[in-house]
Formats: C-alpha cells, structure tokens, sequence
C-alpha cells in the first residue's frame, strides 16, 4: 500500500517539475524577445513573473522533502528525488537569469542605436534548445538526448567567446555608449550560465536514469567518447 501511495506522490511531483519547466522556458522566451524586440513592457511581464516561479519552486521541494521523510525512498526513486531537488534548484536559477536578461533588456529598450551582435540570436537559439532538449531528455528518460545536450555546451562557449571579443574591440575602439555595451555583455554572460544550468540538468537526468555521475567529465563529451 504504501508503494502505491509513493507511486501517486511521485506522478505528482513530475507533474510539479514539469509546469514549472514549462513556465521558466516561457520566462525566458519572453526576456530573449524583448532583447531582439526593445519592448520594456515584455521585460516587465518577465520581472513580474519571477514570483510564481519562486512560489513552484518552493512548493516542488517540500514536496521532494516530505517524500524523503514519509516514504523514505531507495534506489530508482531515492535517485529520482534527488535528481528532482536539483533539477528544480536549477529551473528556479534560469528563471533568475532570464529576470537578469530582462532587466539588462528594459534599459536597452531606451538605447536603440545600441546594435545588438548578430551572434547573440545564434547563441540564445543554441541555449533554448539545450534547455527544450534537456527537459525532454527528462521527460521521456532519455539519457542518450542528456549526453547531446552535455556536448552541446561548448558551442555556446565559444560564441560567448567571440561576443565577449567583439564587445572589447568596439570598447578599445572608442564607442560613444560604454554602458550599452556592458550591458550585451551581461546578457550574453546570463545565456552562457542559462546553457551551463542547462547541461547540470541533463547531467542529472543521466544520474536519475542511469546512476551514473557525470559532472566534471567534459573532455568526454569533447573528445566525442559520448
């Protein structure tokens, strides 16, 4: 009887963690657009969203916390509570970084000489769908999916790389707007981290399916071993 009762608290948290995937993936279309758009007014639906995020992130790990001390789960279901806790933690940082995204957004909105690098829609693109492939990977349990999601992050790496050196050409250069431009270079920086969330996930969905611990395994995926 009281496997079915975990089975139950189980489905529903999946359910929790998967809403609350859906509204940070949403929070952080948002905060791109009104960068690519200069729309203010969407920054500011961002910003105002950060709150039931915080709420479903709170709310997902006391239930993680009640499983554990009614339940006291093993194995397979003490590795997915875990991998919960964390996924979760992680979700509610992008839903930060995507409030950071729109806030940097709202005083571009005001600067519309300020010209955006054509890399930054190439490098947001290549960070959502880390993101989407992430959250299906732990949808579906895909560990496979997980792995691509690991090796994916270099790319975005290396375009943060080459954003952050075109930045400090312009600045050595003598631009008239300093500030516009530390500004690109913090949302490039909270894409980078949104991407770098992104692979903690999928590492957790590999731990979660697989039991297998992959942090701090990066020449792997480099090296095409995975």
């Amino acid at each position: 009887m009281m496997s079915i009762h975990l089975q139950r608290e189980i489905d529903s948290l999946k359910k929790k963690l998967l809403a609350l995937s859906a509204l940070v993936e949403e929070q952080l279309r948002r905060a791109v657009m009104s960068v690519q758009t200069r729309d203010d007014l969407l920054a500011g639906k961002v910003i105002d969203g950060d709150v039931e995020i915080d709420h479903r992130e709170v709310e997902v790990e006391e239930d993680c916390l009640k499983i554990l001390a009614l339940h006291q789960p093993v194995a397979v279901d003490l590795r997915l509570i875990v991998a919960v806790l964390k996924i979760n933690n992680d979700l509610e940082r992008i839903g930060d970084l995507a409030v950071n995204i729109a806030e940097r957004s709202a005083y571009l909105a005001e600067r519309r000489e300020c010209e955006v690098p054509a890399e930054l829609s190439d490098m947001v693109e290549k960070a959502q769908l880390m993101l989407q492939n992430s959250l299906n990977a732990l949808v579906n349990a895909d560990p496979a999916l997980a792995h691509k999601v690991c090796s994916d992050d270099d790319e975005v790496d290396d375009i943060n790389r080459t954003i952050y050196e075109q930045i400090k050409a312009d600045i050595r250069d003598g631009v008239n707007d300093l500030d516009s431009m530390i500004h690109l270079l913090g949302i490039a920086r909270h894409i980078e981290r949104i991407a770098d969330l992104a692979t903690n996930i999928a590492e957790d969905v590999i731990y979660m399916v697989d039991g297998e611990i992959v942090r701090h395994r990066t020449e792997d995926y480099r090296d095409g071993k995975r």
